[in-house]
């Protein structure tokens, strides 16, 4: 019993669970990057918002940096248009279901931040003839038209977001149409409504017919027939000119034409197709834009089937200007900024469009291109940045970067940015309430093409700052992708736009694993094929020689036969490098296997690197090996220098495997028995006695009764420790702590494999002064074998006041406090399966947590994070933050691993978020919950970081909503709150009449009548207190559709009723309370006397009647 208890770490305090409440606290907060599979974009010019719709039926609107709102559908629907009412903060979206939904963006009642709330919706018939299939709203806002697939045209008053009785119907725009075109039109293909005459709008069917429709005559005024001059050819689109008096029309064969309204008979101008005459492939919208100098005509697709079909296009035309944007995902719709629009009134309308900003949806990255400056470059994006531009295969998440190191790489990437337009971000709605971070923060992804590409985090908002390619180091041939460069000298003129490359030159490139000491400016990468850069930061640009050092880890097996991928060659001799981080040192492994554990000591000028077969250790300065080792077991190494497995061990293995098989057979047999005695018994339990539910753990049944038992843990499955990937490196870690005695301490290296094995190695370091001449000694010193077997992931080591040891270089930098060398050490060992805390040097098992026993879930990923208190800034402990495979986040105690907290985080079926998850050093968390978002989480109280804005409206902008709308669901009460009545009550308990009457006039009583039941919703006004004599039937209640609002008792029989209240351990009980109507007393009807029941549970006011 005492082994027991010496086993068990020591209980927590009463006040720690208050501590709790201080330091951990989940939250998921904002989105970075771009959204996944949009599907429809609008654009507000008055109040200057951008919203993107999705796929997977969320909205996300932006306006300036920091400016963002997110809403999502209640259904499971794809958004398929959005359209803004100018100025109002209201957003109509139409979605795939043919439902429409109003959304709203409202501020809260203290103006310091505001969300996207939907207050209507309205459902269409989804039939083929009322599927909605165009919409166009009118000049005024107050309607939206919309086209069916059957012809008709559908009303829908925004006002009221009901559809009006009018419809235009098909028949009756036919009735005008001349007899050579009676044949069907087909669905409505687009619409356009008059910029002059709200009353007039164009009408184009899918099969070429366009009419001039007025709804206030209810008549058309012409109609132009597009089949007459040209080939049969279905309609695409519709665009009016500014003056009103012409418009454009494009075509499905890559045509336009331009029509004049007054003549219908023939277009003002031949049909055009701009990269005729061979076949070519629709014009998807077009658009006519009117400046002071040529008018701008930009259209998307038109491309020759035969040679660039498979092009994602948006031309630019304007006079001799010509350019055709070339994306490399398809394009999902485009829209143009113009100050008309911007500035308009309805009494003042300008002259000219005068577009300044194209904006391109594509699906997977937004383009703006600036129109104003030559060339037409495009604008950097201070969001909705292309993350995936290449797919990210890791992360890294800097804190605290210096502000020296801040300055070279903002300044750094800003020269990268030497082709974008200079002039200011166009889309600046909002304002941004967010509190600026109090510190630097970076992340880094590393990218399948071989690029780290910097971001910073520091806020709300995900900005890019750099990017650095690592292909320039290797002798493989690239691409160079030209987003703002020269037009290639081609019919069509194309130029490629855009950061989405979702194919990569040389798969060896892939980044797998990064490492920055933000002190000394120095950048650790490594790759797929065994690569490990070591770069360090420069100003300036620089020419110099790279020297490749050659890390052999399985070193001379003759039966060893690699089978991947080769080693990328080093270029050699002097080579330019640009400003920023540049190659000091490349570690090449061999086998050229992909890096999965990377570690590095900026102030010992140590890397290490990790794969499958084993790891290896550099020194950076001196550029030559310390030490490799290789991890394969013996049947992997058959005839090498390993000392193969004796026949001792494998019959001590068997045996092990032997009686485990027996225990679990005998358990079984004992289960089985003891339910079948159970079965024969047959007990009857009386009514009332609770019966054992199922247990957590699986096949394994609780035995009610017993307080006292052993926590049950799950039978954790053997694993094979022959397995070929046991031998992989999974962690490496440097530490200067106990190893050898218990009074010197030295540095150290951490290797933990995926079978469960960790090898602690002696560093010896040379002084400073013969730093560079001496070499760098490594000796294996501990060896650790973990009984389970499980991988080990993560490792880190904890001083006597329960603190990691800091990184390199930051107590030097009074970053953080130098650790505890005169009290002993631990280390804490995570695996898959369990943590584990072992003392510092004799290895003795202290604490540990068995995660997958417990649960049955793994360990995914594991941080050692630094907890803040968010109202005690001197308090800070460390704890260990892990990730299961189940998506849930738990954080320990380092001192006793005893759990803290317990969220679920990620969905379990989300393998590519589970994978991607990483945690930063103050509780917060990223991961990619779709191929281009980034999820930001947090676990501290302290660091929220959730984004605030809010939006100011003009005076009147948004009609009031009718107050029938605002009290649909609810009673309109007055009378008593809540916290009056128990005031009231309270005063009571001390009075020895606790069983009072009161009158309630009608006038302070609202009934309603629901489905044929009568409900009463009574709030009590000020009447005089009376004794009474209670009574004592009981009743029913049931709540009101109000939700808060009282519950009402639906019984017939309601005399002599009696409640009982409590309120804070004081019982009342409240009799009868008779209602009279004052004003319609003469009827016998309503001289009905009513019983209501007033109870109070917990100071809340529930009235029945």
């Amino acid at each position: 019993m005492l082994r027991f208890l010496r086993r068990q770490p020591p209980k927590e305090n009463e006040g720690r669970e208050s501590q709790k409440k201080e330091l951990f606290g989940f939250r998921r907060l904002n989105e970075h990057g771009f959204p996944s599979k949009p599907s429809a974009v609008a654009f507000d010019p008055k109040l200057k918002l951008l919203a993107i719709g999705t796929k997977s039926g969320a909205i996300r609107i932006f306006g300036a940096p920091g400016v963002e709102w997110t809403g999502q559908h209640k259904e499971d629907v794809q958004v398929a248009q959005l359209y803004f009412l100018p100025e109002q903060g209201r957003l109509i979206s139409l979605c795939s279901d043919n439902s429409l939904h109003l959304w709203e963006i409202n501020n809260d009642k203290s103006d310091t931040n505001s969300t996207l709330d939907e207050v209507h919706s309205l459902s269409i018939e989804n039939n083929k003839m009322k599927t909605v299939s165009a919409c166009c709203l009118t000049t005024n806002h107050e309607q939206l038209l919309l086209g069916t697939e059957g012809g008709n045209i559908l009303i829908l008053d925004v006002k009221s977001f009901s559809l009006l009785d009018q419809i235009i119907y098909q028949d009756v725009v036919m009735q005008n149409v001349p007899d050579d075109f009676k044949v069907n039109p087909g669905a409505v293909e687009s619409i356009a409504v008059h910029h002059k005459d709200p009353d007039k709008f164009l009408i184009g069917y899918n099969r070429g017919l366009i009419v001039l429709w007025d709804i206030k005559a209810s008549n058309s005024e012409q109609t132009y027939n597009s089949t007459q001059v040209n080939r049969p050819t279905q309609l695409e689109s519709l665009c009016w000119a500014r003056n009103g008096e012409e418009f454009m029309s494009s075509h499905a064969d890559g045509s336009y034409m331009t029509w004049t309204v007054a003549d219908s008979s023939n277009p003002k101008e031949p049909s055009l197709t701009p990269y005729g005459p061979f076949p070519c492939k629709a014009i998807g919208k077009v658009e006519w834009r009117t400046a002071k100098a040529d008018p701008f005509i930009i259209f998307s697709g038109g491309m020759p089937r035969a040679s660039y079909g498979d092009k994602h296009t948006v031309s630019i035309m304007q006079g001799e200007n010509h350019v055709v944007l070339d994306f490399t995902s398809k394009v999902i719709d485009f829209f143009t900024i113009t100050r008309a629009d911007e500035q308009d009134t309805l009494e003042e309308r300008a002259e000219n469009d005068e577009p300044h900003t194209l904006i391109v949806l594509a699906e997977e990255e937004l383009v703006a291109i600036d129109l104003d400056m030559d060339k037409w470059p495009s604008f950097p994006l201070p969001y909705l940045n292309s993350l995936h531009s290449s797919a990210i295969t890791c992360s890294q998440h800097i804190s605290n970067v210096p502000e020296q190191l801040w300055t070279k790489i903002v300044d750094i990437g800003n020269s990268q940015l030497a082709g974008y337009s200079k002039r200011a971000w166009p889309i600046t709605g909002g304002t941004s309430e967010n509190v600026n971070g109090f510190t630097r923060d970076l992340l880094l992804t590393g990218h399948e093409d071989g690029s780290v590409r910097f971001w910073d985090v520091s806020g709300s908002c995900l900005s890019f700052l750099y990017k650095l390619s690592t292909s320039s180091i290797f002798q493989v041939e690239v691409h160079s992708p030209d987003t703002n460069g020269e037009m290639e000298e081609e019919w069509p003129p194309f130029r490629k736009v855009g950061t989405f490359d979702p194919y990569s030159d040389d798969p060896r490139l892939g980044i797998q694993k990064i490492a920055m000491c933000p002190l000394s400016e120095t950048l650790v990468v490594a790759g797929t094929a065994g690569q490990v850069v070591v770069l360090q930061m420069e100003r300036e640009e620089r020419q110099q020689e790279v020297k490749q050092v050659q890390v052999n880890i399985v070193g001379d097996r003759d039966n060893f036969v690699w089978k991947g991928h080769e080693a990328m060659p080093s270029r050699e001799g002097d080579v330019k490098y640009a400003a920023g981080f540049q190659p000091t040192c490349i570690m090449q492994l061999y086998p050229p296997a992909a890096c999965t554990a990377l570690s590095f000591h900026s102030e010992w000028q140590l890397v290490s690197a990790g794969t499958a077969h084993g790891f290896g250790l550099i020194d950076y300065v001196q550029k030559k090996e310390v030490i490799s080792k290789c991890t394969l077991n013996p049947h992997d190494l058959t005839g090498t220098s390993e000392t193969q497995m004796s026949r001792r061990k494998s019959l001590k293995k068997s045996l092990r495997e032997s009686f485990r098989r027996l225990r679990r057979r005998r358990s079984e047999r004992r289960a089985k028995s003891k339910e079948d005695t159970k079965a024969d018994k047959k007990i009857e339990e009386p009514p009332g006695t609770p019966q054992p539910g199922p247990s957590t753990s699986a096949g394994i049944e609780a035995t009610p009764g017993t307080p006292d038992t052993k926590p049950v843990e799950r039978s954790v499955e053997f694993r094979n420790t022959e397995d070929s990937m046991a031998s992989m490196v999974r962690c490496l870690y440097f530490a200067d702590t106990f190893i050898v005695n218990s009074h010197t301490h030295n540095p150290s290296l951490w290797v933990g494999t995926n079978g469960g094995h960790v090898f602690v190695y002696n560093i010896t370091l040379p002084s400073a002064e013969k730093r560079n001449e001496e070499t760098v000694a490594c000796v294996l010193a501990k060896e650790i074998r973990l009984r389970h077997a499980a991988p080990v992931i993560s490792i880190g080591v904890v001083d006597g006041k329960n603190r990691v040891l800091p990184d390199s270089l930051e107590v030097q930098h009074e970053r953080a406090k130098a650790p505890d060398m005169s009290s002993h050490h631990h280390v804490i060992i995570c695996s898959e399966e369990q943590l584990k805390i072992f003392t510092l040097p004799q290895l003795k098992a202290r604490w540990k947590f068995k995660l997958t026993a417990a649960d049955g879930s793994r360990i995914r990923k594991v941080a050692f994070v630094n907890f803040r208190s968010r109202s005690d800034d001197n308090y800070l402990e460390n704890d260990v933050a892990c990730l299961s495979n189940l998506g849930e986040l738990s954080v320990y105690s380092m001192a006793t691993l005893r759990q803290q907290m317990q969220a679920s985080a990620i969905k379990r079926e989300d393998i590519n978020g589970i994978t991607s998850f990483l945690f930063t050093k103050f509780g917060q968390g990223f991961y990619l919950f779709s191929s281009s978002e980034y999820q930001r989480v947090t676990l501290s109280a302290r660091y929220q970081g959730e984004p605030k804005c809010t939006l100011q409206l003009a005076e009147g902008m948004r009609p009031e909503r009718p107050v029938e709308e605002q009290n649909q669901g609810e009673a309109i009460t007055e009378g008593y709150s809540n916290n009056d009545i128990a005031e009231g009550l309270n005063d009571t308990a001390n009075d020895s009449r606790a069983d009072t009457t009161m009158e309630i006039t009608q006038d302070s009583v609202a009934i309603i009548a629901h489905m044929g039941d009568t409900s009463v919703i009574s709030n009590i006004s000020e009447t005089p207190v009376q004794e009474t004599t209670p009574a004592t039937p009981s009743t029913t209640t049931q709540p009101t559709a109000g939700g808060d609002g009282p519950a009402v008792n639906t019984t017939d029989d309601t005399k002599g009723e009696q409640t009982t209240v409590e309120t804070e351990k004081i019982t009342v009980k409240l009799e009868e309370v008779k209602i009279f109507n004052k004003q319609d007393s003469d009827d016998p009807a309503l001289e009905k006397q009513k019983t209501i029941t007033v109870e109070l549970h917990n100071g809340h006011e529930e009235v029945a009647a």
